[in-house]
Formats: C-alpha cells, structure tokens, sequence
C-alpha cells in the first residue's frame, strides 16, 4: 500500500470515528429528553408534557444529524456551499426545533423543589442579563458571521484539525442563544416586551441579508474558495436564512400576548 492510500484510508478511519461520536452524542441528548419528559409525566399525569416540544427538540437533534454526519458534513469539508448549509442547519433551523422543545422548563419540572428554586435563581440572576440580552445574543449570532467571513478567521479554523467542531459548537450555542432569546418558551431574565424582541430580529435580518450580499459580490470577504462556490453559498445563506428568520419570526408572533392597560375600560 502506498503512503496516500496508508493516509487516506486513515481519514477516512478518524471520519467514521467522528461520525460514530456524533452519533451517539445526538442520541444520547435526544435519550436523556425523552427519559426528562418521561419522569414529568409520571410525577405530574394531569398536566403531562406536549407532545409538540418534544417532537420540535427531536427535529432539532434529527437536524444537527444531517448536517453533522454524511453525506452533509463530508460535502462541507471539500466545498463551501456545504459549508453553509452546515451553517444554516446547525446555527438557525437546529436552535429554534431546540428551543420550541424548551428543554429548561423540562428539567424544572424534573427538579426536586428546592433545585428548581436555585435553578430558577440564577437564570433570573443579575449576571444572566448579560448573555441572554437580545444586543449580545445578536452581535454572538449574526455579528460573528462578518468576523468570521471578513476575516482571516474562516481560514485559520477550517485549516485545523478540530476547527470545523469549534465553528460548529460557536454556531449552535450562538443559534440556541439567539432563538432563545427572541422566541423561546423557557424563562429568561428580563425579556424584552415582544415589539422589542422583533426589532431585534429585524436587525438580525438586515445584518443577515448585508453579508451574504457583500459575499456574493466579493466585497471584502476574505474566504479562499473558487468564485462559483463562494457566489452559491452565500446564496444559501440569503435565502435559507430568510426562511430561518421566518421561522423564527413565526415563533415569535406565536408567543404575543397583547398587554390590557388598567385603564381600558374604566369610566371617563
């Protein structure tokens, strides 16, 4: 056997080695979901658990499946029109099927009382402001993409053996922050009121859509790809990324609940 072929039958061994992990630690997730929503039924029959938040946590981890295993995450590491759809997956459709599935009420309801009292107590806490406001939840989502695109960044990472696992974990976490944020179910400190939270995500679209654009034209853009797959992804990321801010927005209109002045009403 020649040194290449000694070589590439060694990717090609890590690769499936990275795709077993992959998998277990997905289904492991999805196991131990499954088995929170099980015990929350069991101790409390009457109020149950919707089947509607586990179905959208199982489409989360059945998303970051596609785009983490093959054929998807052996399509992104030769092209960069795979990459973005890695992009999208893991960062934006991935996080909201997550969120919607509010895995946080869940384990408050799992908790003995007095956890869930100090659960509950710190995500209210003073320094959970400050990840979970929507400015940072923005510039940590949508901001790091012009970092990471503009930049010698994309290069340095993808060039690293565990780079692509460091953009892939900053995509998720920053997505699920953002989702979170903007439309989740789950308690969060101090949420804005919801016209705030659109204005937000409104920010996050135009900001979204000035990037891509910039990439498509080659304005600035410092990722080392032929001119065809550069174009195309940042195509998929104009409009798969409309259709995820959609969405997104979708969920957000979902959880409106109009405020009644004390006023209203009352006798002049």
């Amino acid at each position: 056997m020649t040194a290449g072929g000694r070589t590439g039958h060694g990717q090609a061994a890590v690769a499936g080695a990275e795709s077993l992990l992959t998998a277990a630690v997905l289904i492991a997730v999805l196991g131990l979901y499954l088995y929170l929503v099980a015990q929350a039924r069991r101790r409390n029959p009457v109020q149950g658990w919707n089947r509607w938040r586990t179905g959208s946590f199982a489409t989360g981890i059945a998303l970051l499946a596609v785009a983490l295993l093959p054929p998807v995450a052996s399509f992104a590491h030769a092209d960069f029109r795979g990459h973005m759809v890695q992009h999208l997956l893991v960062g934006m459709y991935a996080p909201l099927a997550l969120v919607l599935g509010a895995p946080i009420t869940l384990l408050l309801r799992r908790l003995p009382p007095a956890r869930g009292r100090r659960l509950s107590a710190v995500l209210h806490s003073r320094p959970a402001r400050v990840p979970t406001h929507p400015l940072v939840a923005l510039l940590l989502s949508t901001g790091s993409l012009a970092v990471l695109y503009f930049t010698p960044l994309y290069g340095l990472l993808t060039g690293q053996p565990g780079g692509h696992w460091i953009l892939h974990l900053h995509f998720l976490l920053s997505g699920y922050l953002f989702a979170y944020v903007i439309a989740g179910p789950d308690p969060a400190p101090a949420r804005p009121a919801v016209p705030v939270r659109l204005v937000y995500l409104g920010l996050a679209i135009a900001a979204h859509s000035v990037i891509s654009q910039m990439m498509y034209g080659g304005f600035g853009v410092d990722v080392h790809v032929p001119v065809t797959q550069l174009r195309s992804g940042a195509e998929i990321m104009y409009y798969g990324g409309d259709v995820a801010e959609l969405l997104l927005a979708a969920a957000l209109v979902a959880t409106w609940r109009p405020e009644h002045r004390a006023s209203e009403g009352a006798p002049a």
